[in-house]
């Protein structure tokens, strides 16, 4: 949809798109649901916009008014006049008498209507529909139209973890190993959307091939593709157990090497797998991890520093050797810098790293 003709109020402060499921946080500002789930989910407990703090639970309250208005505005029909009988296309879907020409057009209407209407989502979501789109996602000439679908559908927590008993796993994993770099793309998105859910990440995490697929496409990709497993990659790794899992899959080199040439969403993953004493073995085994991450320190965004603070910090809590190493980059110096900076977990990281790198860790903060 072209928005640069619509009221910027319509648009979504963190994304800029027109929101389609606007909700209203404690701050009073109104953000698209999915994006302030997002932020929420990487751990912030601040206003986007004000920086105020929220609570722990913040409570995403719908704002039917804008939504209201931006149907209107949009003139965007209403579900039962865009569509009279649903049902409709779920059979053309489900039916195997359908030409493939005749499910992908399913597969576009359902797309379109599910995105703008979480009730239409849950109608789909408990109908006949899901096993025929999981196994569109698998279908060579329809998994390109059906990955849209698929990731419209775990936009709700209620359908994420009916979607994994349902086998969505096997299929996202079928996709992320043998798919076109888009479609393993949105595959990978898919997997940071049903991570959202603890135990969606457990279950991932345990399935054959899941976390290296991930892996293989950081290692491999390109562009949007590497990125997108990054992130999938990050939130699955919350879950400790994972973490274990994509070390034994040799992720650490693999997002070093990434690290340096510039994939930042990489030193995020680096900062949660130090965590573990295995992908910290690693770290230290791997030769310039220590100079990779203080050249995050000098020319990253606040979020990579952030993480690589972290990693280091937990590099130098537990080795001599890493801590010599950090002090000879220079990285005690790159790091009081950051002892006022606006960032509240930037600051605490950097006091950690610190502390750690002068030999006094006896009351050290829990960093993060």
């Amino acid at each position: 949809m072209a928005t640069h003709h619509l009221p910027d109020h319509f648009k979504c402060p963190i994304s800029l798109e027109i929101m389609s499921d606007p909700v209203i946080l404690s701050s009073g500002h109104t953000f698209d649901r999915s994006s302030i789930q997002r932020w929420l989910d990487a751990g912030y407990r601040t206003c986007p916009i004000t920086k105020l703090p929220l609570p722990d639970q913040p409570s995403l309250i719908p704002n039917h008014a804008l939504r209201s208005l931006i149907s209107n505005y949009t003139l965007l029909p209403p579900l039962h006049q865009t569509i009279s009988q649903p049902q409709t296309l779920i059979s053309t879907l489900t039916s195997p008498a359908s030409s493939s020409d005749s499910k992908i057009d399913s597969l576009r209407h359902l797309t379109r209507l599910s995105k703008r209407d979480s009730a239409f989502r849950r109608h789909l979501a408990d109908s006949a529909a899901v096993p025929a789109v999981l196994a569109a996602v698998v279908d060579p000439a329809l998994q390109e139209t059906a990955l849209p679908l698929l990731l419209n559908l775990t936009l709700d927590d209620d359908s994420k973890v009916g979607l994994v008993a349902e086998g969505v796993v096997a299929r996202l994993v079928a996709v992320l190993l043998n798919a076109p770099p888009d479609c393993r793309a949105v595959a990978a998105t898919i997997v940071t959307s049903l991570s959202v859910v603890e135990v969606n990440k457990a279950t991932i995490g345990a399935f054959p091939a899941a976390i290296a697929a991930l892996v293989a496409i950081i290692r491999d990709g390109k562009g949007r593709e590497r990125k997108e497993a990054a992130t999938a990659l990050y939130a699955l790794c919350s879950f400790p157990d994972n973490r274990r899992r994509a070390v034994s899959c040799g992720a650490v080199p693999i997002l070093l090497r990434n690290v340096e040439i510039g994939l930042e969403r990489c030193v995020e993953v680096i900062g949660v797998l130090a965590k573990c004493k295995e992908g910290r073995e690693q770290m230290e085994g791997y030769n310039g991890c220590v100079q990779i991450l203080a050249s995050v320190l000098r020319n990253g965004s606040s979020r990579g520093i952030q993480y690589a603070l972290f990693a280091l910090t937990s590099l130098c809590l537990y080795s001599q050797e890493m801590v010599l190493l950090a002090l000879e980059e220079g990285v005690l110096e790159a790091s009081i810098v950051f002892v006022e900076d606006d960032n509240e977990k930037v600051r605490r990281n950097a006091c950690n790293l610190i502390r750690a790198l002068r030999g006094n860790n006896s009351n050290h903060d829990r960093v993060e």
